[in-house]
């Protein structure tokens, strides 16, 4: 009898799932049957509808717009507008320019901020003298996240600044020793960016003055005309300073030439006595201005290593600093060997000012082939030209050539974008960050237990060493005695 009671719930319960699966069939005939060319009777979009909606995710989208440099967006109380000054690990310091009239706010202000997360996603890199967009502030304990950046006018790579200005490219005559190739590529990098730059030479001291003679002539033959300085003997500063004057400035240069001391001589040249309550750090006029600022300590300065005769990379961090007569300093780490990412193959010969001389002296006359690398080809015009630093050229040629190699065969010539859009409702589309493949997605449970599995093995194995082990053998034994 029980048996036949539970075959005739199964039978009742099958019937009833049959009656609700027709349910969805019988009402998606009905719906056929009023609509039978299955059009959807949703009105067409306006088009003056879209183009706002357009514009509207564009300027308020949830991925940070991009901002030009003149334009002046609308402030909450929480919001304001500065210049990065330093940056350390994952924060930075930034300098309030502008700001809503609130309690507690001041133009001028240090704020120790982080940067937002879809900056990161969207890789929109934040730099020493970057223009930002800062909110979340907390006035009380000076702190706020940078939510966006305006775009910039320059930016180098090494060391990372934006909105530069000029270039001081700085080598020591000793101590060490002024080496030309290595000159030559920190002036092929300064070369490729496009900004106006000066070579300054320190240490005069330590040479006599035939050896500073030989190198002028010589530097002049390269198209340059160095500044010979010493921070000692305090030569050369003062028409240093008159260079840099008003304007933004990055020293470049190997550990141990005299950046920092170089830096530190050139803004103790005079404080003035009082300040302003509501001065402006970053105007030229007023950067002279804050007293008690730690912006006026002088920079940390090392010894030359009396083994290798380098630095020993006392600075640390990128940090940009004010200069007494207007303009700025930004101290940077020193590095040996710049990557000349920006240089290909077609715009090295562009960075050699005496290659660069000799092609515009020729003119109109230009070589036979439109994509000509002077390394004797028919027709060239540096054919048979006598220059000190065509060795320079073709071994930073070479290096170039298997640098692109490199990246053509590794990541190819196509480069997506870092922001996708999808296609929203009504055909709107909507901005999102392109994130990087297999790097935010979830483990799987199948590598999960394959760790599991591992982990499990190389305790086996752990266990089987256990076991063969003479001293754990041999206590064995006597405990089992």
């Amino acid at each position: 009898m029980p048996i036949a009671s539970i075959s005739v719930l199964r039978h009742r319960a099958a019937a009833s799932l049959l009656q609700i699966r027709h349910l969805p069939l019988s009402a998606a005939a009905a719906s056929r049957h009023r609509n039978p060319s299955n059009v959807s009777r949703k009105p067409n979009p306006s088009k003056n509808f879209l183009r706002a909606k357009q514009r509207t995710l564009r300027e308020f989208s949830s991925l940070s717009p991009v901002l030009s440099p003149d334009d002046e967006p609308p402030l909450s109380d929480s919001q304001a507008i500065g210049t990065v000054a330093a940056a350390q690990a994952n924060f930075m310091r930034v300098i309030v320019q502008s700001l809503p009239s609130i309690e507690g706010a001041r133009i001028g202000a240090e704020l120790l901020c982080v940067v937002k997360a879809v900056l990161k996603k969207i890789k929109r890199r934040v730099l020493v003298g970057d223009k930002v967009l800062v909110g979340s502030i907390d006035w009380v304990d000076r702190r706020g996240m940078i939510e966006n950046v305006f775009q910039r006018r320059t930016e180098i790579l090494d060391p990372p600044v934006a909105n530069v200005d000029h270039l001081l490219v700085l080598f020591s005559m000793e101590q060490p020793r002024l080496e030309p190739f290595l000159l030559t590529r920190f002036l092929v990098e300064a070369e490729s960016t496009g900004i106006p730059l000066t070579l300054a030479l320190n240490k005069c001291e330590l040479v006599d003055e035939e050896t500073l003679v030989a190198w002028k002539s010589r530097l002049r033959s390269w198209g340059y005309r160095p500044i010979l300085c010493s921070v000692e003997s305090k030569k050369g500063l003062d028409s240093l300073a008159f260079t840099l004057r008003d304007q933004t400035t990055v020293v470049v240069g190997p550990s141990g030439v005299g950046k920092s001391s170089l830096i530190n001589a050139l803004r103790s040249n005079g404080h003035p006595s009082d300040a302003g309550a509501d001065t402006n750090w970053f105007e030229p006029t007023f950067s002279q201005q804050i007293l008690g600022s730690k912006w006026y300590e002088d920079q940390r300065v090392g010894e030359v290593s009396s083994r290798s005769g380098r630095g020993k990379h006392t600075t640390r961090n990128v940090s940009l600093l004010p200069l007494s007569d207007g303009g700025y300093l930004a101290d940077t780490p020193g590095f040996n060997q710049p990557s000349l990412l920006k240089v290909t193959k077609q715009s090295l010969a562009e960075a050699f000012p005496e290659i660069r001389n000799k092609l515009k002296a020729s003119e109109p006359a230009k070589c036979s082939f439109s994509n000509c690398l002077h390394l004797g080809e028919p027709g060239c015009i540096l054919q048979g030209k006598h220059l000190e630093r065509y060795p320079f050229y073709f071994q930073l040629l070479d290096e170039i050539r298997v640098r692109e190699e490199f990246q053509r065969r590794t990541f190819g010539t196509k480069k997506e974008s870092d922001v996708r859009y999808k296609v929203g409702d009504m055909g709107v589309q909507q901005a999102e960050p392109r994130l990087e493949p297999k790097k935010h997605r979830r483990t799987s449970r199948k590598k999960i237990n394959q760790s599991l599995l591992d982990e499990l093995d190389d305790d086996d194995d752990d266990l089987l060493d256990d076991e063969n082990d003479p001293v754990l053998r041999a206590l064995r034994n006597e405990n089992s005695q």
